[in-house]
């Protein structure tokens, strides 16, 4: 044997699971197709949201969770409706539970810190009983993403050098080593060196092959956003059709890859079709990765147009619910979709997904920290791609502005609809109430004081010029996580299409559908997937330590 353990997968999910195994006392070998600085996976570009209920920080906030309104919401979003989803159910219950008992406490005996306002993501805005956060629950990790991983890389690369651990690099897993039903280790091709930077495209020239053994293997080698072929494949009927169009918001090494290779061992891979894209993607004005987009992590604000430039339907309001928008898009074959707003509303409420996007989060820095909300300039990334990004028009004047959205965009935007629907909707900004739905979901926001500080610009007639200037934005469907993934018990066993678990296997983080092949079913409250890789690779590695 090479090691009590393998993993498959160097990410988030895998170094919390190699962390386990180590403080057991086993031997761990981390196998991972990229090179060594990769290390974290997609993790390390992620803004570092965490999904707590009834945290101090909540509190302190003046919010009121509890774990009946969380599982409440998680029910609701997640819509659980297969016979398939026994395991997912379980998951779902056991995460709620951990993220309002012992999650927070866990990372802080890590060193994880949390900024202080949190965030409020996928606001629902329909039923009590429907999808969404009643409440904000989005805890951003001071460092974001980066500071995510540190402790569980810090870890592994102590444990590497006090030799209780070892590293795989440039070694692409093509196959399951099975020996009388039982996994018993990995085989593949070991590819060239290279030096691309973090997330950048690396090259597939093989150099040997190789075969490593251990008394348990991990497959926690992520999903399938990096690559549009399976996307497509998997894209569901409910949701219309896919675009022709979208960009990427993870590297192009997220392949899904192992989760072929697994099915193709006889493990269940489910809820496949169960995927999370968001629709506020724009096109990186300085890419990484082929394709690479960003996403917008809007407030509610901007007003919301179609590609011809019609509004919106209602419940679909900038973060509200992604997948309803997503679902309208698809069905009335929208290739993109528009936002319209104005320099005060993107000051405030515009945020970039990824920790390279946010500097002053990533960086701790209070002092930049403080430009969020005062200034008149949006933060530094931000004003970038209003300068830079090719989804973005500025101007003075509607005529402007509308003559800046036909260039980027392929389908005209008439001038005179767009401005009779922005007046319309000016005309309610004067009263704190409004029939406007959306105007009066803005209200009920400022209502919570984190939006009211930084979230939530005070509202105002997108046409007064004091206001400017006007801003419209290009989205794109941009993809990034999968829902579903290899099944799995409660303690991140693999499960064989009988419904028993395979000997030696197990599967976590996104590979696994962040537990159970499935754990939010069809949506995400968000702050849930870095939380799904660290609950289950931690129910991973310790499984895998009573085995060995």
């Amino acid at each position: 044997m090479d090691a009590d353990a393998i993993i498959v997968g160097g990410g988030l999910a895998g170094l919390v699971a190699a962390c386990e195994l180590i403080d057991a006392g086993k031997s761990v070998l981390i196998v991972d197709q990229e090179p060594e600085q990769h290390l974290g996976g997609q993790a390390f570009w992620s803004l570092g949201g965490i999904f707590l209920v009834d945290s101090p920080e909540q509190r302190r906030m003046g919010i009121r969770d509890s774990l009946e309104l969380a599982k409440q919401d998680w029910a609701g979003s997640a819509g659980f409706d297969r016979n398939s989803d026994g395991w997912a159910r379980r998951w779902a219950d056991a995460y709620v539970e951990w993220a309002a008992g012992g999650k927070r406490d866990w990372l802080r005996e890590r060193g994880i810190r949390f900024f202080p306002i949190v965030g409020w993501a996928e606001r629902g805005g329909v039923t009590a009983d429907g999808p969404g956060n009643s409440v904000p629950r989005f805890h951003i990790t001071w460092g974001t993403g980066p500071g995510i991983i540190e402790p569980f890389v810090e870890r592994v690369q102590d444990a590497a050098k006090a030799g209780k651990l070892r590293f795989a690099f440039r070694h692409r897993v093509d196959g399951l080593i099975v020996t009388n039903g039982v996994v018993e280790g990995v085989h593949g091709m070991t590819l060239a060196p290279d030096d691309a930077v973090r997330g950048g495209k690396t090259n597939r020239e093989e150099v040997g092959a190789f075969e490593l053994r251990a008394q348990t293997v991990l497959v926690s080698s992520g999903g399938i956003g990096g690559n549009h072929d399976l996307v497509r494949k998997n894209w569901p009927e409910r949701l219309g059709k896919a675009p022709e169009f979208m960009v990427s918001g993870v590297p192009e090494h997220v392949d899904g890859r192992m989760l072929g290779i697994a099915e193709g061992h006889g493990v269940s891979v489910i809820n496949q079709d169960r995927m999370w894209h968001y629709v506020e993607g724009v096109r990186n004005w300085d890419p990484i990765w082929p394709a690479h987009g960003i996403r917008i992590l809007p407030g509610p604000s901007s007003m919301w147009f179609d590609a011809s430039g019609e509004r919106m339907p209602v419940p679909n309001f900038p973060g509200f619910d992604s997948l309803t928008a997503l679902e309208h898009i698809g069905r009335t074959g929208q290739p993109y979709t528009w936002f319209v707003l104005t320099q005060g509303i993107i000051k405030k409420e515009f945020a970039l997904s990824g920790s390279e996007q946010n500097p002053d989060l990533t960086g701790k820095s209070w002092r930049q920290v403080l430009g969020r909300a005062i200034g008149k300039k949006a933060m530094g990334p931000v004003e970038a791609f209003k300068e830079h990004g090719a989804d973005f028009a500025v101007a003075d004047t509607l005529e402007e502005l509308v003559a800046g959205m036909n260039r980027v965009g392929e389908v005209p935007v008439p001038l005179d609809r767009l401005r009779e629907q922005i007046e319309a909707r000016d005309r309610n900004v004067d009263n704190p109430f409004t029939k406007d739905a959306q105007m009066a979901a803005v209200h009920a926001a400022r209502n919570y004081r984190g939006d009211r500080l930084i979230r939530t610009a005070k509202p105002h007639r997108i046409l007064d010029p004091a206001n400017g200037p006007l801003i419209a934005v290009r989205l794109n469907v941009l993809t990034r996580k999968s829902l579903g993934g290899i099944e799995t018990d409660l303690g991140s066993r693999a499960l064989g299409q009988s419904g028993e678990p395979v000997p030696g296997l197990f599967a976590a983080g996104e590979a696994a559908g962040f537990g159970g092949g499935g754990v939010h079913g069809y949506r995400s409250l968000e702050g849930t997937f870095l939380g799904g890789c660290l609950f289950s690779g931690r129910a991973a590695g310790r499984t895998m330590a009573e085995a060995v």
